[in-house]
């Protein structure tokens, strides 16, 4: 007499090597320090086309889309942060560029 197989069991796919790095260099770039905010955008994007592109035997999908966001995030708040200080820096050169003498 022999016995059903016991069912197997789903194996999730190892996640991709770059996607704890993609995650950390986001939330870095939300929380402190906007420049790696660009880099996890970057890093993200191209790790979201292999893993689209292997069809299933990558994983870290989700880490790696939650980088990528908020490296677009980061990114956008480190470009307002730059548009602030170039108006800071304009606005200080036109102050001390005033005459300011009551001759």
């Amino acid at each position: 007499m022999s016995y059903p197989l016991p069912p197997q069991g789903y194996y999730r796919p190892p996640d991709h090597p770059e996607s704890t790095l993609v995650l950390v260099l986001g939330v870095i770039g939300v929380s402190f320090c906007g420049l790696t905010a660009p880099f996890a955008w970057l890093k993200a994007k191209s790790a979201l086309a292999e893993i689209d592109a292997s069809n299933g035997t990558i994983g870290g999908r989700s880490q790696v889309y939650a980088g990528y966001i908020m490296g677009i995030i980061g990114s956008a708040m480190l470009g307002i942060m730059l548009l602030f200080l170039v108006l800071a820096v304009v606005l200080m050169v036109i102050g001390a560029s005033a005459d300011t003498s009551t001759y």
